[in-house]
């Protein structure tokens, strides 16, 4: 189970954990594209991935969170609002499970602003209602 797969868990959404889309980007995209591909058509035997409303159950956390997080524009805040390991070695792992382009893994800045679009957008890829305007 890749780290990904750790924050679909954490929120809620265990079938999506157990095989979440991600997929490499293009040979061709900017560096600064977030890479967000869309669920592979399911098998006619296989429902189709339920939406969680993720904006509720991180609004909710953040309100009961002793720190003052901001889960919308820091991935530092969002990995500390799902219990997850925040150091710079984690988010650098988990950059390179979604691809990060080489060029963004040197600048810490560059890298967490990438990893928070493409997170978003993996975890809207994967069932979450993740509004347009954090994509």
């Amino acid at each position: 189970m890749g780290f990904f797969s750790n924050i679909l868990e954490k929120l809620g959404m265990k079938d999506a954990a157990a095989a979440p889309v991600i997929t490499p980007p293009p040979a061709a995209a900017p560096a600064d594209a977030p890479v967000v591909s869309p669920a592979a058509p399911a098998a006619p035997a296989v429902s189709s991935i339920s939406m969680v409303d993720v904006v509720a159950l991180l609004t909710e956390k953040a309100a009961a969170h002793p720190e003052k997080l901001n889960w919308k524009t820091s991935i530092v805040d969002l990995l500390k609002l799902l219990g997850l390991d925040s150091s710079l070695a984690a988010r650098k792992e988990l950059a390179k499970e979604l691809y990060c382009p080489d060029e963004l893994m040197g600048d810490s800045a560059k890298m967490n602003m990438w990893l928070h679009k493409n997170v978003l957008g993996h975890i809207a890829a994967n069932g979450g209602n993740i509004p347009q305007e954090l994509l």
